[in-house]
């Protein structure tokens, strides 16, 4: 029989009574299991990229009821999570003219006003959004959970800088650069089929120097998830303000184009910033070939590819897709709580504490075998604990690296716009 790291902890005063768990004293360290629950209430967790469907905090995906989504308002109660950013992503499509980036800046309209719906209308003594790194401490105080905006894919700027200013003003605290295929901005680390190079600006482009220095001036976190690797550096070089990967894991320990090789983590280092580890199974651990094969025919049967991701589906048929996700699970189990500590370890052993983040890309694709929903985010913390890391040095992982780059990215923009006055 499975037994979560929940349901132990339930049954540790029995096995106290029983005689079965080690007493604490002179030379005897503290079981995991006695300390966990204490340090993760004490720490402020924080998950830096939770996705959201397009009817998100309506009657169909009311973020107040538990329902099918991996993260919800009571899942993270459950699990202890206390701050997400959602994310305000838009499928970016091959045809990049007015028209389409129109098209695209009126959906990321839906999805801002959602969030803010869900905070300020629907759940506003539960969840409350951070305009400030200072109020994400702040409001977590007040006992309600945090929420914070973010976007995934610089495609809904287009070509308008104006529109990093108003979506700053929206709420969006990072914008990844690109996603899935190349953009006005930059190159992606996956080209698409309708991509006619795999470098169509080699890095980043004239307008995407632009747009970083911008996002600067704003106050806007750059986030280098998704893009190439010459991308990644020159953003890294471009950027007055310390950069985010804000869902990758590391390539030394499983080989895809989406995470991050040794010299740009150590680029990321150089600027200050932060990688988030993700626990995406497929960036966790390199994924069979038979269950590679199994999960493209599915993502096939849902009209997914070619940037079009499970955050594209409306509720009932994301339902019927992870069931599918499940049975292939089932014969190909994914990456585990460990698998993904491992990349954890990895990170700070070449990096440093202070540069070492965590996220889930729930309802974007991630989950993995003991962190499979919001309501399970205490495994990750008792996996650190198991592998000898500190209250301090946890806090430093939930979230604290991360608000030292929001923090400091706030400064540059001060800075900046007094320059400028």
């Amino acid at each position: 029989m499975k037994i979560t790291c929940q349901t132990f902890l339930l049954l540790i005063p029995l096995l106290h009574q029983l005689g079965c768990m080690p007493q604490d004293g002179p030379g005897i360290r503290p079981t995991v299991a006695g300390t966990v629950s204490d340090i993760h209430a004490r720490v402020l967790t924080l998950d830096s990229h939770v996705d959201i469907p397009f009817e998100f905090a309506s009657d169909s995906v009311d973020p107040g009821v538990r329902g099918p989504f991996r993260v919800d308002l009571p899942k993270m109660r459950e699990g202890g999570l206390d701050c997400a950013f959602w994310i305000v992503y838009v499928r970016q499509t091959h045809v990049r003219d007015e028209a389409t980036y129109q098209k695209a800046r009126e959906q990321a309209l839906i999805k801002f006003r959602a969030i803010r719906r869900m905070a300020e209308q629907m759940y506003p003594d539960q969840v409350g959004i951070a305009e400030r790194a200072e109020d994400v401490a702040r409001i977590h105080a007040d006992g309600r959970l945090v929420g914070v905006i973010a976007i995934e894919n610089g495609f809904i700027i287009g070509r308008d800088l104006s529109l990093i200013e108003e979506y700053h003003r929206l709420g969006a605290r990072y914008i990844t650069l690109a996603h899935g295929g190349h953009n006005d901005i930059c190159d992606s680390a996956m080209p698409r089929s309708w991509d006619s190079t795999a470098a169509e600006n080699h890095g980043v482009s004239a307008f995407g120097h632009q747009v970083i220095a911008e996002m600067n001036r704003v106050g806007i976190m750059i986030d280098v998830s998704h893009i190439s690797k010459q991308s990644m550096l020159d953003a890294v070089r471009l950027s007055e303000a310390p950069i985010i990967a804000s869902h990758s894991s590391v390539r030394a320990l499983a080989d895809h184009p989406r995470n991050l090789d040794d010299e740009q983590l150590l680029a990321l280092k150089r600027s200050g910033g932060v990688i988030q580890i993700v626990a995406f199974s497929g960036y966790v651990k390199v994924d069979a070939p038979e269950k590679t094969q199994a999960q493209q025919q599915l993502d096939t049967n849902f009209g997914l590819g070619d940037g079009r991701t499970a955050a594209d589906l409306d509720s009932l048929t994301r339902f019927q897709y992870d069931a599918g996700l499940e049975q292939i699970r089932a014969i190909w189990p994914p990456a585990n709580v460990s698998d993904f500590v491992d990349h954890i370890d990895y990170a700070v052993e070449r990096l440093g504490i202070d540069h070492v983040g965590i996220s889930s890309d729930f309802d974007g694709g991630g989950g993995i075998d003991g962190w499979q929903d919001a309501s399970e985010t205490i495994n990750v913390t008792a996996e650190l604990i198991k592998r000898g890391y500190a209250e301090a040095q946890i806090g430093k992982l939930w979230s604290g690296n991360l608000l030292r780059v929001w923090r400091a990215t706030e400064e540059v923009a001060a800075q900046l716009q007094v320059v400028k006055q």
